[in-house]
């Protein structure tokens, strides 16, 4: 089922549709990234299945659209054999103990919490489409704006191939009052910070003068910190005042951490001591530096028409001792100034989150890769700046019509720097922002065409059904075009000749508990290499 469908179904439902959807996201990592790589089949006679070598064991699933990528669409119960030979049904539980089975023998690793984290995002899952309101409520009256709010907190299911993409840590109930899923706005909570332990660069106080700030004690400047990380960490300093929640209202983003105040039109990621999906979010202080540094870079990297940065200029911490990342917190400039009359932002997640439909998908996909692919790519080979320009770091700008007009990339923490393609490397840039080539080529290669391209893609042909190659050929002739116009690159050479593409292993990545940046990659069909 896809999320558009899933939603359709009453509400009484949504514990079931949430397991569905629960079994589903781990059944496909099992696909993406345990399948054996000598190119065996999984998909036989309309069905997925994969051996779990261990345990002897076969699950499958029925497939609903056959993707050249592996990123199947699945429908109906996961299956699995049993001692007699027979087909049994699964839920997302009995599912979760059989994966935490046969990894725990493959990896020689034991993962106590796994389990509970598959039963916990789905239980999220069930509440949030239970609790979700039916329209916005508390709309901004101007159209294009509440569009994009919308689609920022449309993200019920979260990220189709991860184990647990809605688990979060912390307290159940107060999550609730800070769930983008549940269209919910707040207002931050201010810090009064001495003038002396006040970090910072960029114009911070004349960009957050827009939120309308409570007025701070003399020698004392104002930092926004999210409420809910208040309640995780409060503030233990003798010298830092609590000016309490005040300004104007801030909607969560996808990020949950990250708050846009659509009547000031800026965003504040804040950081935030909750794990979601597989980090701690919070803002280390080389990534405070390096935001305001990339900024002052990127000002400098040429982007072609059509797309734009959604620049980070300012930054704002306590300096006391042990760690300062509790409120780092980092400004990031609006969506107004890339805007025309008739122009729609949208978050490139929620467009692919359900069958995209449009009167030709062809010539609407043209569009869209027409302008993301040369400018990622040149930004990379030509320039040594990697932009993670997943589903959820593009902002993607549609006219009156809904076609692709714009792109506006995002969230310069996921900008890292190839090293290998750099003359010296810039003032003011920290080291923890410096790729090697292999790591370089592996985000873009996964962010920009599985992830992303992948991901619209299949929304595509969920509403156009039997398209999806000839989309990803259409993406052939693009990539061909940006490798003749940087003189036939290799990395991109390699991909034209059907080298494998890459996807981030989430599965493998939480079982070991590991640190995003130590995220195994794995093989995956590249629907746009070999004979045209």
């Amino acid at each position: 089922m896809t999320g558009a469908q899933l939603r359709s179904r009453p509400a009484t439902d949504t514990g079931r549709i949430a397991d569905l959807a629960a079994a589903h996201a781990v059944f496909g990592c099992l696909i993406r990234e345990l399948a054996p790589p000598d190119g065996t089949p999984t998909v036989v006679d309309g069905a997925a299945q994969l051996l779990l070598p261990n345990l002897d064991v076969t699950v499958r699933c029925e497939v609903a659209r056959k993707s050249p990528l592996g990123a199947h669409r699945y429908v109906g119960l996961v299956q699995r054999t049993t001692d007699s030979g027979r087909w049994a049904d699964l839920d997302a539980d009995g599912l979760a103990r059989l994966v935490a089975a046969e990894l725990t023998t493959r990896t020689g690793l034991v993962n106590d919490e796994f389990v509970e984290q598959v039963q916990a995002s789905r239980d999220t899952v069930a509440r949030l489409l239970a609790d979700r309101p039916a329209e916005n409520p508390n709309p901004t009256g101007e159209p294009a704006i509440d569009a994009y709010v919308d689609s920022e907190q449309s993200l019920v299911f979260g990220h189709p191939h991860h184990p647990t993409p809605k688990w979060r840590s912390g307290d159940r109930e107060r999550w609730r009052a800070y769930a983008p899923e549940l269209r919910t706005s707040f207002r931050l909570h201010w810090l009064a910070v001495p003038d002396d332990l006040v970090v910072g660069a960029g114009p911070f106080d004349a960009l957050v003068a827009a939120l309308d700030p409570p007025r701070p004690p003399a020698g004392h400047r104002v930092l926004p910190v999210h409420p809910w990380q208040l309640s995780l960490l409060p503030p233990t300093h003798p010298r830092l005042r609590d000016l309490g929640e005040a300004g104007t209202p801030v909607r969560p983003t996808a990020s949950v951490r990250t708050l846009y105040a659509p009547t000031a039109d800026l965003f504040v990621k804040t950081s935030l001591h909750v794990r979601i999906t597989n980090c701690l979010r919070k803002n280390a202080r080389y990534e405070l530096t390096g935001a305001v540094a990339l900024t002052d870079l990127l000002a400098r990297v040429p982007m072609p028409a059509g797309v734009g940065l959604l620049t980070e200029p300012a930054y704002r911490t306590v300096d006391v001792p042990g760690p300062d990342e509790a409120y780092g917190t980092i400004l990031r400039t609006g969506l107004r100034p890339h805007l025309r009359p008739g122009d729609t932002p949208m978050l490139a997640a929620a467009l692919a989150a359900t069958p995209l439909v449009t009167p030709d998908p062809v010539d609407w996909w043209r569009a869209y890769i027409g302008l993301l692919v040369p400018a990622v790519l040149r930004c990379w080979l030509r320039h040594g700046v990697v932009h993670e320009a997943h589903l959820q770091n593009v902002v993607v700008v549609l006219d009156r019509d809904r076609r692709p007009v714009r792109m506006l990339l995002r969230d310069l923490e996921g900008v890292k720097l190839d090293a290998d393609r750099l003359v010296g490397w810039p003032d003011g840039v920290p080291p923890q922002v410096r790729y090697g080539s292999r790591d370089a080529r592996r985000r873009i290669v996964y962010c920009l065409f599985v992830n992303h391209l992948g991901g619209i893609c299949g929304a595509l042909a969920d509403a156009r059904p039997g398209i999806e190659r000839r989309l990803w050929q259409e993406l052939r002739t693009v990539l061909d075009a940006v490798a003749t116009d940087l003189d036939d690159p290799p990395e991109l050479r390699a991909l034209l000749n059907g080298e494998p593409l890459l996807a981030k292993a989430n599965l493998l990545v939480r079982w070991r508990r590991d640190a995003d940046r130590a995220a195994p990659f794995v093989p995956v069909p590249n629907p746009m290499g070999g004979p045209r």
